[in-house]
């Protein structure tokens, strides 16, 4: 791990053990960008740039036709002074203008990595895990400077950026575009790769050539959404799930981004990520600074396996934070497709019962414990509990469920507020509107205006409240609807199109104080399932429902495109009931429990009305589950059969030091005259020797990975199989 600056050809150099990201200061002091790949000792320029005399590209120096702000790789790039492409910042002065002019001004490197205020962040805990690179561009015309921040880690093949900009003028500037991060490739032999979905079928992979043109995904809907996750990659023409090139790109933030590559005249590309500049400026004043969120890049030359890897890694270790963060996660079960809104303290200690005896140990009481809530019509803001279906309240119930062994969680939905609430009768000035326009309902509710700070005060203390009144270990935080008529009836005209931000700022906020106030309690964000399954919610909670779509095979889906990025030990996934609930598919208990034990395993469905055959298989599940849940939610996961491509998944889980792994195959329909399957393994020790535990057979783990297990014949529809290797001592 290294940053060195090579003062006389002005140039810098990140590296550390996987990677190596290079710029340099031209003449004239703009920042290009060199190379970023595999990791290289030293860089003497071995590819310069080569400047041509381009038509229709203007020139700075009109004696010096070859060179032009047009074709040169920037490293940040800015908009109307030669480069016509899209840029990566913005701004607008008061006299309507909106060019500016980056040269480079200063730089310092440093050990460690530094803290971005009011905004989630990867991090290091000590000064020797990472180090860091500031350069600050400056333009000097109007006392503008913008600080590029980048970190390489010492353990991650991963790059983290952001960007500060400082008002040093004595006018307001009015920011329009403020990326995190931008890329300028000096080829586009490359393929694009996006998650795309909708709700209740999150994160489906995309994959397709560039074009000439941009290509975008976005989101401005006030989350980061499940139509679109703020991630995207660039593959290497026949790069997969283990060999080839891949750049990837994610950004730390849960609100409206941009992800998008260009590719231009030249056939270079030009990729960028930060917030969406559709409906977003941002006034500063003199001497105010804005901060943008993180971007983490990561470059994998093992494919798409390592990319997954890396991201797992950093994230499972220096994103997500606190007591919980090492932890495995509790096998629990939720009421709410037992009971939905119909339910009584007698009902959810039957329920209880129950789940004791299968060994779970959390009981979720979810939406409907609160104000008089029988529908979703009601009550959002007014977080006191219902006397009708709780008479002895949330304390009372919660130790009659710590008494049966179990912990006691909490479903909340603090950032919305029905129009049938005390609070909304209080406060209707108080959710997300502008003045003299309908206010859209969505899930019969609206959203709270988080960029007010006494708004946010008030979701600290009733939740504050509520936490302090009983034993809760866990809590559910849910957002099932997005923003409209954006704006805010506290700040003026000319701030309006910073609501969307600043609600993202508030969220922050409020998170940040519930869950520092509360380091003993395991949250998880949830937003209509995946639809805010991103880095920034991570920061502040370690795992989040991936999906309101529990049926198996659309989880094979889900869960297998979650996990391109999200590290396993994030991904809620619960057992139902059938028909589904959500496509009314009716699936085998087997493939249903193999599929939620391949991430943080629950059961949401009403256990009282299971046969015993059925309770036996679940009861042998959970304890199954118990002895390998360390090596599913840390171990190191590969991706062995993609389902997007066909009608089988398969996947496994390696213990980090290879000692254990845990395989699960997964075949969707039935086919006649089928052929003989062999699965062939990834990750484990080539020279080692692994025990299947069902059989006791021994096999080498170069065997099993390159001859592969034979798939045992199967019979029917939804079919699958768990494998468990422990490697062994040969005497």
């Amino acid at each position: 791990m290294n940053i060195h600056f090579d003062e006389k050809r002005k140039i810098f150099h990140l590296s550390n053990k996987g990677t190596s990201y290079v710029m340099k200061v031209l003449d004239g002091g703009y920042l290009v960008h060199l190379y970023w790949g595999r990791s290289i000792v030293s860089y003497n320029e071995s590819n310069p740039l080569i400047f041509l005399d381009r038509g229709f590209s203007p020139n700075p120096n009109p004696m010096n036709r070859s060179f032009s702000l047009d074709t040169i790789p920037h490293e940040y790039p800015v908009y109307g002074n030669g480069d016509y492409r899209q840029p990566a910042f913005q701004l607008q002065l008061e006299d309507g203008s909106t060019i500016s002019d980056l040269r480079y001004h200063s730089h310092r490197i440093y050990h460690g990595k530094s803290v971005l205020k009011g905004l989630p962040a990867t991090y290091a805990e000590n000064d020797k895990e990472a180090i860091s690179l500031e350069i600050v561009l400056e333009d000097a015309h109007l006392g503008l400077s913008v600080a590029l921040t980048y970190c390489i880690f010492r353990d991650h093949d991963a790059i983290s950026r952001s960007v500060a900009i400082t008002n040093h003028g004595q006018c307001n500037i009015k920011l329009l575009r403020v990326s995190s991060a931008s890329v300028d490739f000096r080829d586009d032999e490359f393929e694009w790769l996006t998650l795309y979905g909708s709700h209740t079928n999150e994160r489906n992979i995309e994959r397709r050539p560039l074009t000439h043109g941009v290509q975008a995904i976005t989101s401005a809907r006030g989350a980061s959404s499940p139509q679109q996750n703020p991630f995207m990659a660039l593959l290497r023409k026949g790069a997969d799930e283990s060999k080839g090139e891949v750049y990837a790109f994610n950004l730390v933030y849960s609100g409206n981004f941009l992800a998008q590559v260009e590719v231009e005249q030249y056939h270079t590309c030009r990729a960028s990520i930060g917030i969406n500049p559709f409906d977003f400026t941002w006034l500063l004043g003199p001497g105010e600074t804005f901060q943008t969120p993180e971007a983490v890049m990561v470059f994998s030359s093992d494919g798409l396996g390592g990319m997954s890897r890396t991201y797992h890694e950093l994230y499972r270790s220096r994103l997500c934070r606190g007591k919980h963060r090492d932890r495995v996660r509790p096998i629990l079960i939720n009421n709410w497709e037992a009971t939905y809104f119909n339910f009584d303290a007698q009902k959810l200690e039957s329920l209880a019962d129950e789940a004791q005896r299968l060994g779970i140990e959390l009981f979720v009481l979810d939406d409907g414990w609160f104000g008089h809530r029988d529908d979703d019509t009601s009550s959002l803001g007014d977080w006191q509990v219902d006397k009708r279906k709780l008479p002895d309240g949330l304390a009372d119930l919660a130790e009659r469920i710590r008494a049966r062994g179990m912990e006691f969680g909490l479903w909340f939905e603090p950032e919305m507020i029905s129009e049938d609430s005390h609070l909304y009768r209080e406060h209707p000035d108080w959710c997300i509107q502008v003045e003299g326009r309908p206010k859209t309902l969505g899930r019969n509710q609206f959203v709270l205006d988080l960029s007010r700070p006494e708004v946010c005060d008030y979701i600290v203390r009733v939740i504050t409240e509520v936490l302090n009144s009983a034993p809760i270990s866990y809590v559910k935080w849910d957002m099932n609807r997005h923003l409209t008529e954006v704006g805010s009836l506290a700040w003026p005209p000319e701030r309006q199109r910073e609501i969307a931000h600043r609600y993202i700022l508030g969220l922050y906020h409020v998170m940040e104080q519930i869950t520092s106030s509360f380091p003993d309690i395991l949250f998880e964000s949830c937003s209509g399932g995946g639809g805010r399954f991103d880095p920034g919610m991570l920061f502040y909670m370690p795992q989040t429902w991936a999906s309101d779509n529990s049926d198996a095979v659309s989880r094979l889906n889900i869960q297998y495109g979650t996990s391109l990025v999200y590290p396993i030990s994030t991904i809620g996934a619960h057992v139902s009931v059938v028909p589904n609930h959500q496509v009314h598919r009716v699936t085998s208990l087997d493939i249903r429990s193999h599929v939620a034990m391949s991430g943080n395993l629950g059961f949401e469905l009403d256990l009282t009305k299971l046969s015993e055959e059925e309770k036996d298989f679940i009861r042998t599940t959970i304890s199954q589950y118990k002895e390998i849940r360390s090596v599913i939610q840390f171990g190191d996961f590969y991706r062995l059969l993609d389902p997007f491509q066909g009608n089988e998944a398969a996947w496994m889980f390696v213990s980090e030091n290879k000692n254990e792994a845990v395989v699960g195959y997964f075949k969707v329909l039935a086919q006649p005259g089928e052929r003989i399957r062999f699965l062939r393994l990834n990750g484990l020790h080539p020279d080692a020797k692994y025990k299947h535990a069902e059989t006791g057979r021994i096999y080498g783990g170069d065997e099993l990975m390159h001859a592969g297990l034979t798939i045992p014949v199967m019979h029917g529809d939804f079919t699958s199989v768990f494998y468990r290797f422990q490697q062994v001592e040969l005497t």
